[in-house]
């Protein structure tokens, strides 16, 4: 009898033991899911709002301020010139930066975006004399970006990297032959006499198509002094410069499009003398991303819903 009870007790420490060990466990688990949701709570709310703000980083003191520019130059693109002026603003405004590099590679975009930046470099440059702004080009910097570039104080670029393509272009297709052989007529009412002017479906006018051309003109002419006024006497005494083609870096910088060759890197370690590298560039936060992805989504349902209902009534 004593030895059954001896039994049973021991089981049941056995058991209490085993329970209470299993308990730790879970409690240790539960903290641990805690401290892993905390974790991506926290992280969710840095992406969402996007607590960074333009020059924040690991490094601080004495370092080199690097602003990039990537993609297509518009005001829907992250390459606008709202948050890349503010980026900019910032990086000259901070007295431990000793230097900006622009870092471009994009092939170009809005020229009115393009310009917007190329007035805010040089209203910084002057106001803040002392600090320079080198421009460092990876595999293309050209048109609307080279636009940009030639506010900088100097253009280093890749033996390979795409420059120049120094032009105005506009382009569009005319469906009139393929509508006459379908028997399809176009009717097209407007108020104005150029209103529908470029309308795809409607047969060139050469009154309207000498009017896009002069301005296409204009606007080539007023890019060609921003380049000569940047680039002043470096550009070397060649018309094929400015005939909108593009060319590779060895080539830009025997054309004067471009100083020399150098990176990111190279600049900021040999030419500022300050190795440490802060990006002020803006990024895109993920709520930013949502809500357009959003938009586009509403943009689209609201067109389809308008579509059916004109086919309903």
């Amino acid at each position: 009898m004593d030895q059954n009870q001896n039994w049973d007790r021991q089981a049941l420490e056995h058991l209490l033991l085993e329970n209470l060990k299993e308990s730790r466990k879970a409690r240790r688990w539960k903290a641990i899911l805690r401290l892993l949701t905390l974790v991506l709570l926290v992280g969710l709310i840095y992406q969402v709002f996007d607590l960074r703000i333009p020059g924040s980083g690991s490094v601080s003191g004495r370092h080199t301020a690097l602003v990039s520019i990537e993609g297509e130059i518009a005001a829907n693109s992250v390459a606008n010139a709202s948050d890349l002026n503010a980026a900019l603003d910032a990086a000259f405004e901070n007295k431990d930066a000793v230097g900006i590099i622009l870092r471009i590679n994009s092939p170009g975009g809005s020229p009115v975006q393009a310009g917007m930046i190329n007035d805010e470099i040089r209203r910084l440059r002057t106001l803040y004399p002392d600090k320079p702004l080198n421009v460092v080009v990876e595999d293309v910097c050209a048109s609307g970006g080279y636009y940009i570039a030639v506010a900088g104080d100097k253009i280093l670029v890749d033996k390979a990297s795409l420059v120049g393509s120094i032009g105005v272009i506009m382009g569009g297709f005319g469906f009139t032959g393929l509508m006459d052989k379908l028997g399809i007529s176009r009717r097209l009412l407007t108020a104005g006499s150029n209103k529908g002017m470029l309308d795809p479906f409607s047969k060139e006018n050469p009154q309207q198509m000498k009017m896009v051309q002069e301005m296409l003109d204009e606007i080539h002419q007023q890019f060609i002094a921003i380049v000569k006024q940047g680039r002043g006497n470096r550009l070397k005494d060649n018309p094929e410069i400015f005939s909108g083609r593009v060319w590779n870096g060895q080539q830009a910088v025997d054309l004067g499009l471009a100083d020399g060759f150098g990176t990111v890197e190279n600049v900021a370690r040999d030419v500022y003398k300050a190795p440490d590298i802060i990006d002020y560039t803006l990024k895109e936060n993920f709520a930013e991303r949502v809500a357009k992805r959003f938009g586009a989504e509403m943009g689209a349902a609201a067109g389809k819903a308008m579509m059916r209902s004109s086919e309903m009534r």
